[in-house]
């Protein structure tokens, strides 16, 4: 179980292991894009994480393919819909409002 801090709003959310961040995000009542019900075919669910990057599953192949077609991509980005929580260590992350 890892605590997930989603800013800019401060909510907190006890997520399983095994849960994506999107779930985690979702079952804050936090609003989030998330166009194609977790494939990794739309990016509307861009995220940073900004604290606790060991904690989260690494980037798979189709993650990393669309995160290279958006636009603002930085090393904390995350599609949250492919990023699964490990349960090792506590998440901070953004959602982004530039869409």
């Amino acid at each position: 179980m890892s605590t997930v801090t989603i800013m800019p709003s401060g909510r907190t959310v006890d997520a399983a292991e095994g849960s994506t961040l999107l779930a985690a995000i979702l079952g804050s009542d936090e609003k989030i894009q998330h166009n194609c019900d977790g494939k990794a075919t739309c990016g509307t669910c861009h995220i940073f994480v900004l604290e606790g990057r060991k904690g989260v599953s690494k980037i798979g192949r189709e993650e990393n393919e669309k995160l290279d077609s958006i636009v603002g991509v930085g090393s904390k980005s995350r599609l949250a819909c492919q990023a699964t929580v490990l349960g090792t260590e506590d998440i901070t992350l953004e959602v982004l409002s530039f869409r």
